[in-house]
């Protein structure tokens, strides 16, 4: 059977750009879970240190804090993909329901497919286009609008911690200090300690109101206040002297990611000139040679899709070096 070249590049191009995601995607997801939980249990047992705790006590200390977090991982990863699209939605803020984000999905897709059919994209682009504009958009945006709602929440979290802080040293109880948060802070911080304060109103546990509400916001700051509450809570202590120190390790928490942006901020500006100049001559030859350009389109359609897969893994693999986590 013969093949011809260009058909041959283009398959061998999407099998390597296929197995480069596949293989990145298993990798991110076996070693991930472990350096996170490894990281919040050094940080959260530097939060539990105290000159005036024995270390037997401490000891005990640290392995409560240890079986907590293990079991909030454990609850994460029973999800099923229903639950996993519902949490989605619950972390970008939108009300909407799981069938109707499957369905803007299929419509997506749909268009997308007939799209890449009508612009005469090669037969093995064409699923392609339809599964990246039906999955792979909505993930996207959605996973942008929980980061912008993160860090919304993450912006003020220190504040609000001293405002619990402050109302505990002159006596109030922590219920009101968080109803204080609840009417004074706004954005997602307030929503959230409002949706907290409302679920001790209908007698909920304080885990069952936690829970729920890592399931919107799971940052690793949220999650260390939630720890905090439910160890000082199970063993007693200084309230107070604990929230002081984990407000003192957001705000280092904080600085160090503020530095990180400002370092990382020219390599993400020359990513986005690098991958911006195909385009921009493109725009530039189209404006000088129509014709010339016109051809790329019909004859060489294949080397169009090639190079945007291309340039899409590139910029997935920059994205990935100059993004990281505190």
């Amino acid at each position: 059977m013969n093949i011809d070249f260009p058909v041959l590049v283009m398959i061998a191009g999407a099998v390597g750009m296929g197995l480069f995601v596949i293989v990145g995607a298993m990798v991110s997801f076996a070693l991930k879970p472990k350096v996170r939980l490894k990281k919040r249990i050094e940080s959260i047992g530097s939060i539990a240190n105290s000159g005036s705790i024995s270390a037997k006590a401490e000891g005990r200390r640290q392995k409560r804090i240890q079986d907590k977090l293990k079991g909030i991982g454990e609850e994460q990863k029973d999800e099923g993909m229903g639950d996993k699209i519902a949490s989605a939605l619950l972390q970008a803020g939108l009300q909407v329901e799981v069938k109707v984000l499957v369905m803007i999905c299929i419509v997506l897709g749909i268009v997308g497919t007939l799209g890449a059919y009508l612009t005469g994209a090669p037969p093995l682009a064409i699923p392609a286009v339809g599964i990246v504009a039906g999955a792979g958009l909505p993930k996207y945006i959605l996973g942008r609008m929980a980061r912008k709602r993160q860090e919304e929440f993450t912006k003020h979290f220190a504040e609000a911690i001293d405002v619990i802080t402050r109302g505990i040293k002159s006596g109030l109880p922590v219920g009101e200090c968080l109803n204080v948060i609840a009417r004074e802070f706004e954005g997602p911080l307030g929503e959230e300690f409002t949706m907290v304060v409302e679920g001790q109103r209908l007698g909920m546990t304080l885990e069952e109101i936690l829970s729920r509400a890592l399931k919107r916001i799971p940052t690793a700051e949220f999650k260390f206040f939630a720890i905090v509450l439910q160890i000082q809570k199970q063993t007693g202590g200084n309230l107070a002297a604990t929230l002081e120190n984990l407000s003192t390790v957001l705000r280092d928490r904080k600085r160090i990611k503020d530095k990180i942006q400002a370092l990382s901020s020219e390599a993400k500006a020359s990513a986005g000139i690098i991958a911006s100049l195909p385009f921009f001559v493109l725009g530039m030859l189209s404006m000088v040679n129509p014709p010339y350009v016109a051809t790329l389109f019909t004859d060489g359609i294949h080397l169009v899709f090639i190079a945007l897969g291309m340039m899409g893994v590139g910029v997935f693999v920059m994205s990935r070096m100059i993004n990281f986590e505190v």
